[in-house]
């Protein structure tokens, strides 16, 4: 689609660029990344906040529509852990997927879920919409997978009987909840942007 609107995404992290506009091709929307000097201090204490405090940030830096996403991994038997810490819970991925293994050790409760927080803001910070979306599986006993980033490897999606790291690009971009907040997002663009 040519003439695309161009819509800050406050992230440094290129492969969750990459991945909203892998969801979002077939939209009149083409996500790009904030000014260099993006650097957002995410003290907010659910996903919601975090995630404005991202967009606004990366809206006042660039003088454009932002949108920014908050998203972590929620464990029952560790009471919602780790949350919002989930990019934080250890230093490497490979660290935090051991970390959350180890917990889960003797668990046979293995419910968690993907939460997704995304907050769409116009040039001045105001929020325009906020949307959550989630998905519900549960952790493996061991990595599975070369797909995908963070905990992809050991959350199996219910219903699939497979990780998200074990999942194409494609399938998890329908069944991801990134992809289920982006759509409502996308949603709202449509209705009342373009």
């Amino acid at each position: 689609m040519e003439n695309k609107v161009k819509i800050i995404f406050a992230t440094g992290n290129p492969h969750k660029l990459q991945e909203i506009n892998d969801i979002s091709k077939d939209s009149c929307v083409e996500f790009v990344l904030p000014p260099e000097n993006f650097d957002p201090k995410e003290d907010g204490v659910t996903f919601a906040q975090n995630s404005y405090i991202k967009a606004k940030e990366a809206a006042m830096l660039s003088g454009a529509i932002a949108l920014a996403d908050d998203s972590g991994l929620c464990i029952d038997a560790l009471n919602g852990e780790p949350g919002i810490y989930s990019a934080r819970y250890a230093e490497t991925a490979e660290l935090r997927i051991k970390k959350v293994l180890d917990k889960l050790a003797d668990e046979s409760n293995r419910k968690a879920k993907f939460v997704c927080a995304m907050t769409l803001v116009d040039e001045t910070g105001k929020i325009l919409t906020q949307e959550i979306g989630e998905c519900h599986g549960k952790i493996t006993r061991f990595p599975s997978g070369v797909n995908g980033f963070g905990y992809d490897p050991i959350f199996e999606v219910d219903g699939y009987g497979v990780t998200m790291a074990d999942m194409s690009e494609e399938l998890k971009n329908t069944v991801s909840h990134r992809s289920i907040a982006l759509n409502k997002i996308l949603s709202y663009i449509n209705t009342y942007l373009v």
